[in-house]
């Protein structure tokens, strides 16, 4: 409620009201004014009868209401203190997200015994817009006193209860109860659950208890969650000796690796609860915001609304001592469950991905897809908390890419015994290219040889049997230069046209302007899998209208490089998956990039490939360090030998 946790007023004893549920909305209260200006009537002729001044005495203080000043406002009425604190209690209890007041161009005479003479009614109209419910308008009206013996210098607002809402009596407040539905889980193929709800851990510092910091500070730092101790120690030196400081909340597993070692020191303390949590595919699936429950990032802000729901809310008055609901002002109806999100992964191969990824413990992504339909099985990041590399990465695919670049050679009239040559370096406009470890296999290389040792001389070489827009063309039949339509963000490859001898042979190699996620990696062997591009989809309820490629590979380049990626495994640079069962077809990637824009060159390890005799293609990369064969392979095979 963003007061105690008691009630609505920090004075006021628990009731009724607690039970509903409402949702804080952070920040500072957003609030406009809107002011309709008016020629109010002069009464006796020309002479000034103080109604322009009861007028301006009226909107300052609403303007003030408006403006969040509840203390500004109050010092315009004759009781300051009751004004504020019924102001403050209104809102906080109300969270509007705009007020706006307009105030009426004819106020009249105020009638009371008690009311001075001269004394005005000034009616306006309040327009709260308010979670749940959208604008919510009432009539009511200030009436406006002028000083004493008339002074009509110091007008002030008699104040009562009723101004702020004319059904309101005293000792009364205004409160907005909103009732938001469970959030609906994100589910896997089979209904399991992706996101849903799971135990966390609050852990906090009781510093009366604290009897040994340096102890604390050196447990928390042994979760290698990013928690910054030095501040955490300045935090508590400035609490209070009973307040709870809070520290991180985790997740249950980690929580129960370091329980031992985190009970043992006098002064934490730890609460359970329960949160919507990612369970598999965290990147992916996303987070939600801490303080407003809302999805913050992947599938759950995508899908926030659907997951959400709608929520019902109520505008009531309650007594500000008990909390109990005295009136309903205002209720809006209608409030609907969230409706799940149904993806395509497959828990099993998630898993499989998940754990291959986890034992090497390197920032990487792996990725699988069904052929056949291009649905998606699997996208596993690593960190598993960290960036959605596996859709969104923009990374050279290095050799990968020569499945492309060897489709373009196919689809020209080459054939897999056409001599290549594979010299040990090619020199480009003054830049020289080499293999990886500056092998060479000699002028008789075949395009078979020359892809299976994964060649990058032999194909540089031979750039000038590729035009430029024939890459690209390649390209496009394995979905590059799409605009695909997941039902999740990504990124859907990049290929531009090469524009000098130099870029075209980098390209040919997947280096230079050639970008793609590992999504767009696995669907490159899909393709050569199935035969056709098939474009991948995460969420089919949201991907009904799917991308195609303008062309597709003729059967015999699709043919010849099953062939190809199958021999690069069983006898070429693949060879990490020789032992794996269901005839796997790969290919190698080590795409070189500037690490710290210094010159100082690192690179990625890529492997992508199919079930020869299963429908599933994928993708794995390794950033920072490595090569396709060494260090990608291997989790490539134990990821296939997990399935």
């Amino acid at each position: 409620m963003g007061n105690d946790a008691a009630g609505w007023d920090s004075d006021r004893r628990p009731g009724s009201w607690r039970t509903y549920r409402t949702k804080v909305i952070a920040g500072a209260v957003a609030v406009t004014v809107l002011a309709v200006g008016a020629v109010l009537l002069l009464r006796g002729g020309d002479e000034d009868d103080g109604s322009d001044e009861a007028v301006a005495q009226a909107r300052g203080f609403l303007d003030a209401w408006a403006a969040g000043e509840p203390a500004r406002a109050a010092a315009r009425t004759d009781d300051p203190e009751a004004a504020r604190s019924l102001l403050e209690s209104v809102t906080e209890n109300m969270r509007p997200e705009a007020v706006a007041f307009t105030v009426g161009d004819d106020p009249a005479e105020a009638e009371g015994g008690d009311l001075p003479d001269g004394a005005f009614t000034v009616p306006f109209t309040a327009a709260f817009t308010l979670e749940g419910v959208g604008e919510w308008t009432y009539e009511s009206s200030a009436v406006v006193m002028p000083g004493e013996d008339g002074d009509q210098d110091g007008w002030t607002i008699a104040w009562e209860s009723a101004l702020v809402h004319p059904r309101l009596e005293e000792g009364q407040t205004l409160v907005l109860s909103v009732d938001s539905p469970e959030r609906a889980p994100i589910l896997a193929a089979d209904g399991s659950q992706l996101a849903g709800p799971a135990t966390v851990w609050e852990i906090s510092v009781w510093p009366a208890q604290l009897s040994d910091p340096d102890a604390a500070w050196e447990a928390l730092d042994a979760l290698d969650a990013g928690i910054d101790t030095d501040a955490l120690a300045d935090r508590v030196a400035e609490a209070e000796p009973d307040q709870a400081v809070p520290v991180i909340t985790l997740r249950e597993a980690p929580f129960r690796e370091a329980e031992d070692a985190l009970r043992a020191v006098e002064g934490l303390q730890f609460t359970e609860g329960t949160r919507p949590l990612a369970l598999a595919a965290r990147p992916l699936v996303g987070g939600l915001d801490p303080e407003s429950g809302a999805g913050a990032s992947g599938l759950q802000e995508r899908y926030d609304e659907q997951l959400a729901g709608t929520p019902s809310a109520a505008v009531v008055i309650a007594d500000r001592e008990s909390g109990d609901a005295v009136d309903t002002l205002y209720a809006q109806e209608g409030g609907e469950a969230g409706a799940p999100v149904r993806t395509t992964i497959d828990p099993a191969v998630q898993r499989a991905a998940e754990e291959a990824l986890a034992d090497v413990d390197r920032e990487g992504s792996l990725v699988a897809l069904r052929p056949s339909t291009g649905e998606v099985l699997a996208a596993a990041d690593w960190p598993e908390d960290g960036f959605n590399r596996s859709f969104q990465g923009q990374l050279a695919p290095g050799s990968t890419f020569k499945v492309i670049t060897a489709a373009a050679l196919l689809e020209g009239g080459a054939g897999p015994d056409e001599v290549l040559g594979c010299p040990q370096t090619v020199t480009v406009d003054g830049q020289p290219f080499e293999n990886q470890g500056r092998f060479e296999l000699g002028p008789g290389t075949t395009l078979h040889d020359a892809f299976t040792a994964s060649c990058n001389t032999a194909f540089i070489g031979n750039r000038d049997r590729i035009a430029p827009e024939a890459l690209v063309a390649a390209a496009e039949a394995f979905g590059f230069g799409g605009e695909w339509n997941v039902g999740a963000a990504s990124f859907d490859g990049s290929v531009p046209v090469p524009d000098s001898d130099n870029a075209l042979a980098a390209a040919l190699i997947g280096q230079g302007q050639v970008q793609a996620s590992p999504l767009g990696m696995a669907a490159v062997a899909a393709t050569v899998a199935d035969g056709t591009f098939r474009q991948p989809v995460l969420v089919p309820d949201a991907a009904e209208e799917r991308y195609e490629a303008p062309s597709r590979l003729s059967e015999g380049t699709a043919e010849t490089l099953r062939a190809l990626m199958r021999d690069t495994v069983t006898e070429g640079s693949a060879s990490a998956l020789a032992d794996v069962a269901g005839a796997p077809g790969a290919k190698t990637g080590t795409a070189e990039f500037d690490a710290d824009g210094d010159g100082e060159t690192s690179t990625n390890a890529w492997m992508i490939g199919f079930l020869g005799e299963g429908d599933l293609a994928f993708a794995v990369v390794l950033e920072n360090g490595g090569s396709g064969g060494s260090d990608a392979g291997p989790v490539a095979a134990a990821f296939l030998n997990a399935l």
